[in-house]
């Protein structure tokens, strides 16, 4: 289009034209080498691990203020791992070995899957690794086949001398929670 014989006005407003145009152009390229992909599967068969996996192997690793932010989730994925524990350690009929987790073993069963922050988490650490640590529980995981319990609950029982710390998160941590 000859732009000589028009306004200033017209004229500007076929650059914008032109510049809305180049912008669709490249919107439409960017789209076209956009990858959509649908994960499906069961409970616990790895879908949100195998992006968060994605996002590290391509170089987008998470820093220290991300996996602060997931802080809450990781306790819940703690506290609900725990709770299934025991719930499988009662349903199997193991008994546990150290009479003073008892208590807690209520505690946990009666718990009410709830988002702590760092202060109310810090209550059980504790009592978490001397579960953890009991034989009846450690039984009970070792027949894990038996019953739905996420992988990452060894992974989070393992550090919470870690995840318990009110500064900073392990690294990886972010791989096993689950949303």
């Amino acid at each position: 289009m000859a732009t000589c014989c028009l306004s200033e006005e017209d004229r500007a407003a076929v650059r914008r034209s032109r510049e809305i145009d180049r912008n669709l152009q490249a919107e439409k390229r960017q789209y076209r080498a956009e990858i959509k992909i649908l994960l499906l599967g069961a409970g616990e068969s790895g879908k949100s691990t195998f992006l968060k996996q994605m996002r590290i192997i391509h170089g987008e690793d998470f820093d220290d203020d991300a996996r602060l932010t997931f802080r809450p989730t990781i306790y819940l994925n703690v506290m609900k791992g725990a709770k299934t524990l025991v719930r499988a350690m009662r349903t199997l009929s193991i008994q546990i070995q150290d009479d003073s987790n008892e208590e807690f073993c209520d505690i946990l069963g009666n718990y009410k899957s709830s988002i702590l922050e760092p202060q109310d988490f810090m209550q059980y650490v504790e009592p978490l690794k001397a579960l953890w640590n009991d034989g009846g529980i450690q039984n009970a995981f070792s027949r894990r086949n038996e019953f739905q319990l996420g992988d990452s609950v060894s992974f989070f029982l393992d550090k919470l001398d870690e995840i318990g710390r009110p500064v900073r998160m392990p690294k990886g941590c972010l791989t096993y929670i689950k949303w």
